[in-house]
């Protein structure tokens, strides 16, 4: 019996490809994003996941040279999605720092933005790879240098700006790996009192009303 397969290019809700369909490169970067997130890197296999897809694994080589390449691509890609977004959001421009930091916080709620399972498993991979630990270190620099420079628009100082930088940074990730059960509506509740940590100031009900909107849109319920 065929095994069903996993394969949900980059739509979720689009029907898999089976038998001798001629899969993408996103094909096999999603699937591997997946079991990556799911299982770890050691289970990221090229017979694995050919068959979780239901095709030959003779595809895979139109697209990489080896595993290793695969993997690498799957490091690039945790770096477009998840450095290069939050260094982005960090860059968008706002009135004041409040509205800067909401725009932090849009990372947390749009995975698109920042996936935060992708994450963790590159986290966990450093553990065992000198080399993803390299880059690993190399991402928190740049998005730390950016949120450090956000900060400074604002009038902080160098010091100043970069210790509130890592404040909310690591914060963040130290959140988020926690897994607190608390509902979206109980997060909306707190983020003014996060943002008088994170910046000194009160944010503005106009702020706030734009946060709320938006975020509503991809939590439906944060409770875990």
């Amino acid at each position: 019996m065929t095994p069903k397969p996993l394969l949900h290019r980059d739509d979720p809700e689009a029907a898999p490809l089976v038998g001798n369909i001629k899969v993408t490169r996103d094909d096999w970067l999603n699937i591997g994003l997946d079991v990556l997130i799911r299982d770890g890197e050691e289970r990221v296999k090229v017979l694995a996941l050919a068959e979780a897809m239901g095709v030959s694994r003779s595809s895979f080589y139109w697209y990489f040279k080896s595993r290793q390449d695969l993997l690498d691509a799957l490091l690039t890609r945790w770096e477009e999605t998840n450095t290069a977004g939050l260094i982005a959001q960090a860059a968008v421009p706002a009135e004041r720092i409040t509205g800067a930091v909401l725009n932090i916080f849009r990372c947390i709620a749009n995975p698109a933005l920042f996936n935060t399972a992708l994450d963790f498993a590159v986290r966990d991979w450093a553990r065992r790879s000198d080399a993803v630990l390299a880059r690993m270190r190399d991402g928190d620099a740049a998005r730390v240098a950016a949120l450090t420079e956000m900060f400074a628009r604002y009038g902080c100082g160098e010091r100043e700006a970069v210790t509130r930088a890592k404040v909310l940074y690591y914060m963040q990730l130290g959140y988020d790996m926690a897994e607190p059960e608390e509902s979206h509506d109980y997060r909306l509740e707190m983020t003014p009192e996060y943002l008088k940590v994170f910046t000194g100031q009160a944010p503005t009900a106009g702020e706030l009303a734009e946060f709320s909107d938006y975020s509503r849109q991809f939590w439906q319920d944060l409770s875990r």
